[in-house]
């Protein structure tokens, strides 16, 4: 039964994981961001799925920013910029990344 205190109540979100793809912990961290017409920024990969990451670079990126990643020194791979939040940028690859890179680049637990 509600009482008029608790009739209107904020209610928070729940963490619901929404992501398409599981992320995984990586074994590579190193990887370059290449804005068009900067040169190569450093970055720590922190996690990778198929279809995104999530990268700590001290170079700022904005929201919609069309970038390169280079992810172990293999051809660059085309992403955007979803969001920002200071420390760290999170990317949608252009098209899905192939599982093998995934699993040589990251840490699988059995």
């Amino acid at each position: 039964m509600a009482t008029k205190f608790s009739q209107y109540r904020a209610v928070t979100s729940a963490h619901v994981e929404q992501r398409a793809e599981p992320r995984h912990r990586i074994l590579v961290t190193r990887a370059t961001v290449t804005k068009r017409g900067n040169k190569p920024a450093e970055a720590m990969l922190h996690d990778l799925s198929v279809y995104g990451c999530r990268l700590a670079c001290a170079v700022s990126h904005g929201e919609g920013d069309k970038v390169w990643l280079a992810l172990r020194g293999d051809q660059p791979v085309p992403a955007t910029v979803v969001w920002n939040d200071g420390a760290h940028i999170g990317c949608r690859f252009d098209d899905p990344i192939e599982r093998a890179l995934v699993r040589q680049l990251t840490l699988v637990i059995c």
